[in-house]
């Protein structure tokens, strides 16, 4: 074989072999269609092909020629275009796999020369080692070429969610890297690379806002480059501090939230008979709503309750109505919550009252009592007397709790009705955490150690329509109270740390337009709740922006809830969305909004003279009339009220109270009063007006003695409105 000819071998070979690896790097990079790709990985494969062919007829005439000589020229010559091909395609390689895959094309070559030149010359055995690189080169440029046609930006890229192949032109392909590591951080900038060349290019939809509905700004894309995480300090593991991603290790794996639907109307036999019908379809917890002149310390006889008297609630006066309203019901199997503030000492006191004449000792005696007086000033405005003296009973209650009924939660420390004001989410979380903190300031200068009863405070939130926002605000909320209660507090029992709560999907969410669409409202807010890992929900019915519900549509709420758990599969992975780089920067904007209204609280004095200035009342009122404006002017769009509106609906069958049920629960109680013994009661209120005259002095066991003897609620609360007077509150404009 003369010198050209090996020449011409080498360069073939090299040539051949380095133009083949660069025409199926080239076609798989470049967006081009299906059809071209397709022929083009072959042909990237058939000129390797060629080249080891010309090579091989080339080493295998100078064998012929020196008589089965070994002919180290040969291999000299065959190596270098090999070793030489892979180093150039090792250089255009994105990582180690594909440095791999040229490296083992370059041996199959360079062991294709070696063997050529070594064997005897036999038309077998050549056709054999012509065959072998060529198929071994073939399958490794083809992997090749498949690789880079599924890269992002090829025309055979999958879609983000493992979607269809796409073989349609599109835009060139961004100059910026395929991903951004930690490592890359602030040297790439992958983000606004990835903003001005691709996302810049797109006009957004106008006339709608893309920030949260309390107003936070939502960048179009959350990537490393934007969000700071610490997996330890920030997110952790459930049922470890700072418990972020959930209070229980197993968290739904373990068990389920507990399903409780709010009930109350009319006279207690009326409800009574809706717990019942609960429980029979899978209701695991009762809820109970008291009417407004119970909610305001009045007996239905008072001429203040007239026309109020089971309207909104049950009507709960004495002891006797409460004997009524559980009768069927063994306390010591369920697990109760009742919503009410100013007079919640009594109510507790009626319930002990009647687990004591079924039999149930009140150490195991579960449930909730909201008792939330200061979210009462900022919010739901249904108080009695002067924040001071309401603190002294908010605080009886959590003394008295700890040392009677371990497993009760004597408070709730609720954002729900600040939210349904108007807040914003970071408002709600702030002015909640506030009050929360502020009670526990209260039971500690009692002389409390706050071990003692952290673990039995919870609390109760709102579930609104902003998906993420929400998941947001409470994993922020759970991390805030382990961090303030451990750090500020000193706790040190591990389950004062633990913030649980309980959930209600937003009832100003619902509209009385097309109240059907409310359904599907609530979903999406049992689902949020959910996935922010709440401990009990409650899912309104699609009817009561119109009315109390309907037994159908409260049992469409529950099913909502069974469906969530049983269906969906969101229970059988622990916090899914924990590491989301959206949800995680979400989660840190509202926390960091919520300190911000803890500093300025602590600024005016803290939350009781906040309150006496009427700080968050400001700030809720702003917030309000912000979200208002955004829907009135179309911003925010409000389906079936300022789009999507239908002219002729058709009016809903709705509950009605019959009116002649007040009638009879005034002379309920107008027959109790007559037929007790008025001589005991006279006692009881005149020590209870002693007791609650003196300071140090805890109320509840005169609040006790007085439910026994069946004093009414209003007649107690009449006893502290002439200790403490009343509370007038300064209006906000």
């Amino acid at each position: 074989m003369e010198a050209w000819e090996l020449a011409l071998a080498f360069v073939g070979s090299f040539v051949a072999g380095y133009l083949g690896s660069m025409l199926g790097l080239v076609l798989g990079t470049l967006r081009l269609p299906l059809l071209v790709a397709i022929i083009g990985s072959p042909l990237a494969a058939a000129g390797t092909n060629i080249a080891i062919s010309a090579a091989s007829a080339g080493a295998g005439a100078v064998r012929h020629h020196r008589e089965r000589r070994i002919d180290w020229h040969v291999v000299a010559w065959m190596a270098p275009p090999s070793i030489i091909g892979a180093i150039a395609g090792a250089l255009l390689a994105d990582d180690v796999s594909e440095r791999v895959l040229y490296g083992a094309i370059a041996a199959v070559l360079l062991w294709s020369g070696v063997d050529l030149a070594l064997r005897p010359v036999r038309p077998r055995p050549r056709a054999r080692l012509r065959l072998w690189p060529a198929v071994a080169s073939g399958l490794g440029i083809g992997a090749l070429g498949r690789r880079r046609l599924r890269a992002p930006g090829g025309p055979l890229a999958r879609s983000r969610g493992g979607g269809e192949r796409t073989d349609t032109l599109g835009p060139p392909a961004p100059t910026i890297p395929l991903m951004a590591t930690t490592e890359d951080r602030g040297s790439l900038d992958a983000t606004r690379a990835w903003r001005e060349e691709l996302y810049g290019r797109t006009p957004e939809r106008q006339g709608e806002l893309f920030s949260t509905i309390s107003g936070v700004e939502n960048e179009p894309l959350a990537t490393p480059d934007t969000v700071e995480l610490d997996y330890e300090r920030d997110l952790g593991y459930p049922g470890v501090y700072p418990f972020t991603r959930g209070v229980y290790p197993s968290m739904y794996r373990g068990k389920l939230w507990t399903m409780r639907q709010f009930a109350g109307f009319g006279t207690a036999a009326e409800t009574n008979e809706r717990f019942r019908y609960l429980l029979e379809h899978g209701q695991t917890g009762l809820s109970t709503a008291f009417d407004m002149p119970t909610l305001m310390g009045y007996d239905s006889d008072h001429e203040r309750s007239l026309g109020e008297v089971g309207r909104e609630g049950v009507a709960i006066d004495s002891l006797d109505d409460m004997e009524t309203l559980f009768t069927g019901i063994p306390l010591g199997e369920v697990s109760t919550s009742m919503t009410i503030n100013s007079a919640a000492p009594i109510l507790l006191a009626f319930y002990v009252a009647v687990a004591e004449q079924q039999g149930v000792p009140a150490t195991e005696l579960r449930g909730t009592i909201q008792t939330d007086i200061l979210k009462e000033y900022i919010a739901q405005k249904e108080y009695i007397f002067p924040p001071e003296p309401s603190l002294r009973l908010v605080t009886d209650m959590v003394e008295y709790c700890a040392a009677e009924l371990p497993k009760w939660h004597p408070i709730s420390i609720s954002g729900y009705h600040i939210r349904e004001a108007g807040s914003t989410a970071a408002q709600e979380l702030a002015f909640t955490l506030a009050d929360g903190f502020t009670y526990v300031e209260w039971a500690i200068e009692r002389g409390m150690d706050v071990d003692e009863f952290a673990p039995r405070l919870s609390f109760f939130f709102n579930a609104h329509l902003d998906f993420f926002e929400e998941i947001a605000k409470y994993r922020a909320a759970r991390r805030i109270w382990a961090r303030e209660l451990r750090e500020r507090f000193g706790a040190r029992d591990p389950r004062s740390w633990l913030m649980r709560f309980h959930t209600q999907t937003a009832g100003v969410s619902l509209t009385a337009q097309q109240p059907e669409v409310n359904i599907v409202r609530t979903a999406v807010e049992a689902l949020a709740a959910v996935l922010g890992g709440t401990q009990s929900l409650h899912t309104n019915s699609f009817d009561e922006a119109l009315a109390l519900p309907t037994e159908d549509a409260v049992r469409l709420a529950l099913r909502t809830q069974q469906v969530i758990a049983h269906e969906t599969g969101v229970v059988n992975t622990i916090d899914p969305l924990g590491g989301s780089y959206f949800v995680e920067d979400l989660t840190n904007k509202i926390e960091a909004q919520a300190y911000e209204y803890f500093e300025r609280i602590d600024e005016l004095g803290g939350m009781v003279e906040a309150i006496k200035q009427n700080f968050p009342q400001q700030e809720i009122a702003d917030a309000a009339f912000r979200y208002q404006g955004e829907v009135e002017r179309g911003e925010r769009i409000v389906v079936g009220v300022n789009r999507y509106v239908l002219e002729d609906e058709q009016p809903l069958e709705i509950l009605k109270i019959d009116a002649a049920l007040e009638a009879q629960q005034i002379e309920r109680v107008r027959a109790l009063k007559s037929r007790r013994d008025s001589a005991l009661v006279q006692a009881r209120l005149a020590e209870l007006k002693r007791a609650s005259a003196r300071d140090g002095v805890n109320l509840m066991p005169a609040i006790l003695d007085a439910a026994r003897d069946y004093v009414t609620m209003g007649e107690m609360c009449d006893a502290w409105r002439e200790v403490w007077g009343t509370w007038r509150e300064t209006p906000v404009f």
